[in-house]
């Protein structure tokens, strides 16, 4: 997600936190430094056993996999001016949650990328979830505190030469990641990914799935396209059938050196700074921001377009963004590169082009000219707008299952929804770990939670055209990526390494990134 969006997304989040101004606060005076006691009815829960469960204590309901209220999202606002956990007035509750603990008492998330922090306008936050309530902040002085017992990061701002060291062992890691893989390969490594338990990722098989982020509702996709005697129309005083819109040049997937392939057999109109060969009509389009929005007069004359030019700015199962979804709500053919996996999740089976389905630029080049050629073959890319054209289940039970919502006032965002789940998932961790520590002899200590490969697990980068044996050593894309993928991976082995040894002093990180270099080359 570019940055203007997640800007668009925490103003989004600060109005409705401003708007419920009547739910209770919480501020950094609760955070004490003692660990908390329990109410009596939350110290019978975990004497009964019940801490494996989904119900926290004084729960009644039963409720079903994959339901969600929306007020079980809604966050407390500090303008209440409550002190200490008192309540004057009922806060926003999940269904289930009938956690009774006072702000003293509840466990704490650390917002480590505090430039994310889904609050406002204090730093600490009562969040009342599904299953049960904890304290929110990005208040670095909790850090090393007993309470705090999950810090959340932003993978973007992941560095590991600047992570918090020592790792505590009461605390788990949560990545909220939903960007391109570009922006911190060390995530796509095993040693990066396994040093977090709890994942909100693009990857399917991640905790918190975010792979439809850019896709608000099925309704977006059914949008009208525009009637095709005007595209043709278009076509007919002198646009090219295919539009290519990029000012972000030198990236993973080397989309530009496919782009400037395709360009020897067939127009291609590019508007962007890359491969830049059009002017767009109007000075304000040219921003980078406009075209990344909604923006009216923006979608307007890109919809003119037949065939976009659909590349992800890197190569990774179920990363798509804008580039895939918009033609497709603007009613042009996508030609796409990007998620190996795109199929998996559209509207039916024609609705775009695969470009790694051509054996050359050559040949796509051929067959997006006889689609261009034939009103009828190309009609029947855009059959999914009709009623009932959408036939792909998976993609429909997704959109209806996912609980949070993309610029939808009814549905909690994704920020506030990850650090719900990271709130009840730690809940139900420290409570069997108090079973375990008060009966040894009956509840085993809870198996830890870690991430794996697929929450993140992207390929190496390769040559958008050719091999890159073929590229010459002074190639600025061989030189920046390919590197940056593998000193990435000595990165994520080198913090992996400090946290097992219990390293507490950051300095030393690129001692261990050199002993590392020098264990790989005695290797070879």
């Amino acid at each position: 997600m570019p940055w203007q969006q997640l800007q668009s997304l925490l103003a989004l989040v600060l109005l409705v936190t401003v708007v419920g101004q009547e739910q209770k606060a919480a501020s950094l005076e609760e955070i004490s430094e003692e660990e908390s006691t329990t109410k009596e009815d939350w110290e019978q829960w975990i004497a009964d056993g019940r801490e494996g469960s989904m119900e926290l204590p004084g729960q009644e309901t039963v409720f079903a996999p994959g339901h969600w209220d929306t007020a079980a999202f809604h966050t407390t606002n500090v303008l209440s001016g409550l002190e200490f956990g008192a309540i004057s007035v009922p806060s926003y509750r999940g269904p289930g949650n009938s956690d009774l603990r006072s702000n003293r008492e509840l466990p704490i998330l650390l917002w480590w990328s505090e430039n994310l922090f889904p609050h406002f306008p204090g730093d600490t936050e009562r969040i009342d979830c599904l299953h049960s309530s904890c304290l929110v902040t990005k208040n670095k002085k909790v850090k090393t505190q007993k309470r705090t017992k999950s810090v959340i990061f932003y993978g973007t701002d992941f560095r590991a030469y600047e992570a918090p060291l020592p790792r505590l062992p009461h605390q788990t890691w949560a990545l909220f990641h939903e960007e391109s893989p570009m922006n911190n390969y060390a995530l796509s490594h095993l040693p990066g990914i396994m040093l977090f338990n709890y994942t909100a990722t693009f990857r399917r098989e991640s905790d918190y799935p975010l792979s439809l982020q850019w896709l608000p509702s099925i309704s977006y996709l059914q949008n009208p396209a525009v009637p095709l005697a005007d595209k043709n129309r278009w076509r007919r005083d002198g646009y090219a059938p295919v539009l290519y819109m990029q000012s972000h040049c030198d990236v993973p997937s080397d989309r530009d050196r496919y782009v400037q392939e395709l360009m020897k057999y067939i127009q291609v109109d590019s508007y962007g700074k890359c491969l830049n060969n059009q002017k767009l009509p109007h000075k304000r389009l040219e921003d980078t921001s406009t075209a990344t929005t909604e923006d009216s007069e923006f979608l307007a004359f890109v919809s003119r377009y037949k065939f976009h030019l659909a590349m992800e700015n890197a190569i990774c199962p179920d990363y798509m963004t804008e580039k895939l979804w918009r033609p497709m709500h603007l009613g042009a053919i996508p030609i796409y590169r990007g998620s190996p996996s795109v199929r998996d999740w559209m509207p039916n089976n024609i609705s775009i082009i695969v470009v790694d389905d051509f054996v050359s630029p050559k040949v796509l080049a051929e067959f997006i000219e006889s689609l261009d050629r034939d009103d009828a073959a190309y009609l029947k890319y855009l059959e999914y707008k009709k009623p009932g054209g959408i036939t792909n289940q998976f993609l429909l039970d997704s959109l209806e299952q996912r609980e949070w919502g993309v610029n939808d006032m009814s549905r909690p965002n994704y920020l506030n929804g990850f650090e719900c789940f990271v709130c009840d998932w730690e809940n139900r961790r420290v409570a069997a770990e108090r079973t375990h520590r008060r009966s040894p002899e009956k509840a085993s200590s809870p198996e830890p939670h870690i991430a794996n490969n697929n929450h993140m697990g992207c390929p190496m980068p390769v040559p958008g055209f050719g091999n890159v044996e073929e590229l010459p050593e002074n190639d600025s894309w061989k030189q920046m990526w390919i590197q940056d993928y593998w000193q990435s991976l000595d990165q994520s082995e080198a913090l992996t390494a400090m946290i097992h040894r219990n390293e507490s002093d950051l300095g030393k990180f690129w001692d261990y990134m050199h002993e590392i270099f020098i264990k790989r080359n005695r290797g070879h």
